[in-house]
């Protein structure tokens, strides 16, 4: 019997009639993903598996080198026959880990290939594979037809021109496509391409930056122009919370120091300055906006030199920071902007799991009784997307917040086959309130069970991305 069934991670009866009644066919929104708009836009065919499955994809490089594979075969030059093989070669006995999973049902939902991939059936996977994406019938929107993709949010650059998103729109293309605000390269002012990316947001705001209100005035029309595009997220990825007040320098002093020198150092103080001031315009803009803020913090990225220098970021080399106080912070910026009546709806995340009961205690002091779920922990995020991490976030977020306010899941990935982590999350959503119901812990009332299901795995994510 295949592995990817209809009882694959629902562990009773009552967890497959929830899966089965109220999860299975709801469409899916993907409020967080890193695919290129461009490539939906000109719904691209892949020349082979290796391109759709493996190219970018840093969780299967992690993999690949612990398992002993040699470089050449995951980024190098080997062939990308060679590479498929190789990534045969370190998932075939991958026990635990997530990626084992997400490769079955990658595999049964998009080629129906029900057997597990191993070393040995290898060579027909790759073939059967590449026939299918050969015939078109997988090109990126039919994979995301099939996938009853209803809306996605990409993640792009303030200083993007969303020309790919016209053209989606403009197709008449099912499936909703939305931009998503990540300004990170004008908040990290540290780095050496800070100056350069300032030069860039001159040209595609058409607006002259010589100080801190130029900056503000350039990214509100950035903001706008967003607008224009149904953008209604945004989203900060950050290694540290940065916030304080009665410093002693101001935000334009660091800013007019970065731009008459771009290696210049700055100390930590000028860093939060500059940074806390920046980070209030954003949330400040957001909440006028009726935006959704995500902050991404508690990842230490890029921390094998050598493999930055030869194959650059995003590559899989990057961790989850210890622990460190960043309530502090936090409840500083969020107290500042509340007390302004500009606390913009948030989702919180942590990579550090040891955070889980931390954010959802936070979170639980901003709600104010107004919008629904207006501050929350988000999805088990990036290291903890699996089974465990998951239902650790479940446990800890149930017990200090209302679980039909959660937003739910997100890919976080660039594949388009990444959709079945949706379904991967949804069984084990199902299993979760299942094994709960079997201890007594809850009553099995449908009516309230259907709209937590239907709430958090498509609902709340729905509303978040079409509220006026």
């Amino acid at each position: 019997m295949s592995l990817i069934n209809d009882d694959f991670l629902l562990e009773s009866n009552i967890a497959r009639e929830l899966y089965n009644e109220f999860a299975k066919d709801l469409p899916i929104v993907d409020y967080h993903c890193h695919i290129d708009a461009k490539e939906i836009a000109e719904d691209i065919n892949f020349k082979n598996i290796t391109e759709l499955w493996l190219k970018g994809d840093h969780y299967k490089w992690r993999l690949m080198r612990a398992s002993g594979i040699e470089e050449k075969y995951i980024t190098g030059d080997a062939s990308d026959k060679e590479k498929f093989m190789m990534w045969a070669k370190a998932i075939e006995s991958a026990f635990g880990n997530p990626l084992y999973h997400w490769t079955c049902l990658e595999l049964t939902r998009y080629f129906g290939i029900e057997e597990p991939l191993t070393t040995e059936n290898a060579e027909e996977i790759w073939n059967k594979a590449n026939e299918m994406l050969g015939s078109g019938e997988l090109s990126a929107r039919k994979i995301m037809a099939r996938s009853n993709v209803e809306l996605i949010c990409t993640t792009d650059d303030p200083c993007d021109s969303l020309i790919y998103h016209e053209q989606i729109k403009a197709s008449g293309f099912e499936s909703k496509v939305l931009p998503a605000f990540r300004p990170d390269n004008i908040v990290d002012i540290e780095k050496d391409s800070f100056n350069s990316y300032v030069e860039k947001l001159e040209k595609a705001s058409g607006k002259k930056i010589s100080n801190i209100s130029d900056l503000k005035d350039a990214l509100s029309s950035r903001l706008d122009h967003f607008a224009s595009h149904g953008c209604v997220l945004s989203d900060h990825g950050t290694e540290f919370i940065w916030y304080g007040e009665n410093l002693n320098v101001t935000p334009d002093d660091v800013f007019t120091k970065k731009l008459s020198d771009p290696n210049v150092k700055l100390t930590d103080e000028e860093l939060t300055a500059y940074k806390s001031d920046i980070m209030l315009f954003f949330a400040r803009e957001y909440a006028k906006r009726n935006w959704t803020m995500q902050l991404h913090f508690g990842c230490k990225r890029n921390v094998n030199s050598v493999m930055l220098n030869s194959t650059g970021i995003n590559c899989g080399c990057d961790t989850i920071t210890g622990s460190f106080d960043f309530v502090t912070p936090l409840t500083g910026f969020m107290d500042r902007l509340n007390s302004e009546g500009l606390l913009p709806k948030m989702i919180i995340y942590s990579l550090n799991p040891s955070d889980n009961t931390v954010i959802d205690t936070l979170c639980g002091c901003y709600n104010d009784g107004k919008v629904r779920g207006k501050i929350q922990h988000g999805a088990a995020w990036w290291f903890n997307d699996n089974l465990a991490g998951m239902e650790e976030q479940l446990t800890s977020l149930c017990a200090q917040s209302p679980l039909p306010c959660f937003v739910g899941m997100l890919t976080d990935s660039r594949c388009f086959l990444s959709y079945t982590r949706h379904e991967y999350f949804r069984r084990i959503f199902c299993n979760y309130l299942g094994r709960a119901i079997e201890r007594n812990r809850f009553p099995y009332d449908k009516r309230i069970l259907k709209d937590i299901i239907e709430r958090v795995c498509y609902k709340n994510a729905l509303e978040m991305l079409t509220a006026d």
